[in-house]
């Protein structure tokens, strides 16, 4: 008896142990290929067909994120159905499916046009000097506020969507991630310009211990990680994506660093690249930096604080810093480092500041869509500091529900994250207290088996 005891012992042991350790699933895949350069695409993402004319179009609504197709050389149309007063944003990820080639001019391009054929705004990102296929985000926006011109009506206006690679070599497919934002304006009008000065010294990095922190596979896994120290592996190709918690009047600033390689010789001009991307996916700014096998590292230059005026700043550096939420950081090593020093990975280190007190952001007059993507949570804090994977997938998962739709508040997926602790923690407990139980019971038998024998 004792001895069946002991092995029911073992599995309980066991049963408690794996429900006490997080999950660990299978590389992303969602690009198709399951390599660990596939980007992981929203789990909750509609699948929707671009229309080449806008009489087609399907309509994208706030607060969801679609899937689409992008043929070479092609344009696409999508239909967005705004009132007169909201500001709405649409930023489109363009992933290339394998065995696509790139060159450094080659990008996307994404505008958004009234029914007229009025070019409200538009934005174009590209591959850049790294001239290696990974995820770039391109942006456009329809905005109503003071000291913008046109476009401020009701009705229909159109996302379009196109490549920009006139000289593609084995041009394939490439996938789209839609992402659509609405944001209310403020019950009170603010300032008509920028603030005029801010502290644009360069910030000294963060030292210090560093903590490991696997980097996500897209925007929806991004894992989320507040100031300190980080350190994570990165193969040629790759991309990884981190979030960052930036409230109102604060200020950000990042560093990346790559660590030297054993072997290898020469030197990759652009091997290195870090991306930011704010809280509607829309491009911020970038660094790089070359790899000769010695460490290297690139920073982003001075941000001002978040603030709703910069809004009114001239260039996309300061501009994009016009709202509270997470901010992203997309790190990616290009594929010609392999040629030179092997497939890796090697060490990445990833030095995040955020600097300043919390101020009070404007007061909206309606609600966002997604809800609450323009404001930061105590949980949000909480998931950046442990450094927590979402319950969308972290690094690992093949693909994560939108942070927003899995909460309806847009500022990640605490919530889930919060759940899975609970989940793990009552594993834990319910395996502690059949180990005890059981051990009462193979004691009460023990007594029983010697006072049978003594009888």
């Amino acid at each position: 008896m004792a001895a069946h005891a002991a092995v029911a012992l073992c599995a309980v042991l066991a049963l408690g142990t794996a429900a006490a350790l997080p999950a660990r699933a299978a590389p992303p895949s969602a690009a198709g290929d399951g390599s660990p350069d596939a980007y992981a695409f929203a789990r909750d993402a509609r699948t929707v067909g671009g229309a080449s004319g806008t009489t087609d179009a399907v309509r994208l609504d706030p607060g969801h994120i679609y899937r689409s197709v992008l043929p070479p050389g092609a344009k696409r149309y999508y239909r967005l159905d705004l009132d007169a007063s909201a500001n709405a944003y649409v930023s489109a990820t363009a992933v290339p499916r394998a065995g696509a080639r790139v060159s450094s001019s080659d990008g996307l391009k994404v505008s958004v046009q009234d029914a007229d054929g009025t070019t409200c705004s538009s934005g174009t990102s590209y591959f850049g000097p790294t001239q290696s296929p990974h995820p770039i985000a391109a942006w456009a926006s329809r905005e109503t506020g003071p000291g913008t011109y046109g476009c401020k009506g009701a009705g229909a206006y159109y996302a379009v969507v196109e490549r920009r690679d006139p000289t593609a070599v084995l041009p394939v497919d490439w996938d789209l991630e839609l992402d659509c934002v609405s944001e209310p304006a403020p019950r009170r009008a603010g300032a008509t310009a920028p603030p005029r000065t801010w502290d644009s010294g360069s910030p000294e990095p963060v030292v210090g211990q560093a903590a490991q922190r696997a980097g996500g596979a897209g925007f929806a896994t991004a894992s989320a990680v507040g100031q300190g120290v980080w350190q994570d592996g990165i193969r040629p190709g790759q991309t990884l994506f981190y979030k960052v918690p930036v409230d109102w009047g604060q200020q950000l600033s990042a560093t990346v660093e790559m660590g030297s390689s054993e072997g290898g010789d020469g030197y990759v001009g652009t091997a290195l690249a870090m991306s930011l991307y704010n809280p509607v996916r829309a491009f911020v700014d970038d660094a790089d930096a070359g790899y000769s096998g010695a460490q290297t590292s690139a920073s982003l230059d001075p941000l001002p604080p978040v603030d709703y005026a910069n809004r009114r700043a001239v260039g996309q550096r300061a501009g994009g810093m016009r709202f509270a939420g997470w901010y992203y950081l997309a790190v990616h090593l290009g594929a010609p480092v392999a040629e030179r020093f092997g497939d890796g990975p090697f060490g990445l280190t990833l030095r995040v500041r955020v600097g300043g007190e919390p101020v009070p952001g404007p007061v909206y007059a309606g609600r966002s869509a997604p809800g609450e993507v323009f404001r930061i949570t105590a949980a949000d804090r909480q998931e950046a500091a442990a450094g927590a994977e979402t319950a969308a997938g972290g690094g690992k998962e093949s693909g994560g529900s939108s942070p927003r739709a899995a909460t309806g508040a847009g500022g990640g997926a605490a919530g889930d994250t919060r759940t899975m602790r609970m989940v793990a923690v009552g594993g834990i407990g319910t395996g502690s207290a059949l180990v005890l139980w059981l051990g009462v019971w193979t004691l009460a038998a023990r007594r029983r088996s010697r006072r049978r024998w003594a009888g």
